[in-house]
């Protein structure tokens, strides 16, 4: 694991997502899922996985997370899941972003495989970070995902 003890504190942010590609049929059965409600339990599912990261993840430094927000939206394609965490410490959170985003896009898999086992979990990647030394990235943007 990297030392960064003598790194400064600093507020430090990080955005990711990924997308859900399902057919239509299965969006609209999302509403009578036997299992609940796929997005909500998905929320949750990314919240609980970004509070555990450092134990997903080797080498990964445990964090004390100050905000932890998952949002799963119908958009054309499937579901579009994006997850925005924030800390203060010495370390950045995009593995945070990133596990919350992935985790998620799993359970949305796991309870909507038996309406459709060809669910393609895709584009999982880093929006945006800010904080600490290097300061701040913004991927380009993507069309591919525009929320209906």
């Amino acid at each position: 694991m990297v030392d960064v003890s003598p790194k400064l504190e600093t507020a430090r942010r990080a955005t990711a997502e990924v997308l859900v590609r399902m057919r239509p049929a299965t969006l609209r059965a999302l509403r009578n899922n036997p299992k609940g409600n796929p997005l909500e339990i998905a929320r949750v599912a990314g919240i609980a996985a970004a509070k555990r990261t450092a134990e997903l993840i080797p080498l990964c430094h445990p964090l004390l997370l100050s905000h932890i927000d998952v949002r799963a939206e119908l958009c054309k394609n499937g579901i579009l899941i994006t997850s925005a965490i924030r800390t203060t410490g010495p370390t950045g959170v995009e593995m945070e972003a990133l596990t919350a985003a992935a985790v998620a896009a799993l359970t949305v898999y796991d309870m909507c495989k038996a309406a459709e086992r060809g669910i393609e979990i895709t584009g999982l990647r880093l929006l945006e970070k800010t904080g600490g030394k290097s300061g701040t990235y913004r991927a380009p943007r993507s069309p591919r995902t525009r929320v209906t």
